[in-house]
């Protein structure tokens, strides 16, 4: 396949997919920011990673526009940009992870979740994964000009990769596991248990997306440290469809959100009916 064919190929997966994540994204900010219903501590986690991938796809459309152009973008815009990129991937995770942790506490301490989960507190802790994720990309940022295989900060950084996604794979599954052992020793079950009950399986839902989007790019980055796998042709395709499912994962989200809660669907058709379909305008 040559090399123009490729890139017609990625063009016409990427740019929908861009297209698609921005619009879906775009959407979930106006449907918490202009729905006061909708200002609850998940959405207000669900929000921040709606920014954060937000963010991944705009970095994504510099891609395509540098592939097209061949633009030079600078050793520093460079940096940044793969620095940003690791930063809203780490961004995303902790966000799953955390909410899922506060639903956890919702769901099986309700008493102690009333005083310990408020929205001050969840708008702080947001700005503290930000926080963690910036300095977890940090390494990053060095990868550009450094030879970071003899300096051993490849390694480190594709440990890093993997420690972010092996561990709230344990922290979810354990989580998972007390919720349903919680449902089990509940007789019946209310209208609220319900509603978390809906809100974990979407999380487990989104969180199963993310992995599975990019657990190819992850075994392409450990096969080509350890063994230098050769880069001929199909090697080329791998790392191509890998690179490509790890980008999805920013775009899916809102779709997610769509098909898996009833509250998100009825605050879009709200959304859509007050400010499109009005005969004002």
């Amino acid at each position: 396949m040559s090399v123009s064919v490729k890139l017609v190929c990625v063009t016409v997966i990427v740019v929908p997919l861009i297209i698609f994540g921005v619009l879906g994204n775009t959407l979930t900010l106006l449907v918490v920011w202009l729905r006061p219903h909708m200002r609850s501590s998940a959405y207000l986690y669900l929000s921040s990673m709606a920014v954060s991938d937000l963010l991944f796809l705009l970095l994504l459309a510099l891609d395509v526009l540098q592939l097209w152009t061949g633009w030079k973008l600078g050793v520093f815009v460079c940096k940044l940009t793969m620095f940003l990129s690791k930063c809203c991937t780490f961004c995303t995770i902790l966000h799953i992870t955390f909410l899922s942790l506060e639903r956890y506490l919702v769901f099986c301490w309700p008493i102690t979740a009333m005083t310990l989960v408020t929205r001050r507190r969840t708008r702080a802790l947001i700005g503290c994964l930000w926080v963690g994720a910036a300095v977890s990309a940090a390494p990053f940022f060095a990868m550009v000009t450094m030879n970071s295989f003899s300096s051993g900060l490849e390694l480190a950084t594709i440990i890093l990769t993997n420690l972010y996604v092996l561990v709230p794979m344990c922290i979810l599954g354990l989580v998972y596991i007390l919720i349903g052992r919680t449902l089990r020793l509940r007789p019946q079950s209310s209208r609220k248990d319900k509603s978390h009950r809906h809100t974990v399986k979407m999380l487990g839902v989104v969180f199963l997306a993310f992995v599975l989007c990019w657990l190819p790019y992850i075994v392409g980055l450990i096969m080509n440290y350890v063994s230098q796998w050769t880069l001929d042709e199909s090697s080329r395709i791998f790392y191509l469809v890998a690179w490509i499912l790890s980008r999805l994962s920013a775009a899916i989200n809102p779709l997610v959100y769509h098909l898996m809660s009833a509250r998100y669907r009825h605050a879009v058709r709200s959304l859509v009916h007050t400010h499109c379909l009005t005969p004002s305008h």
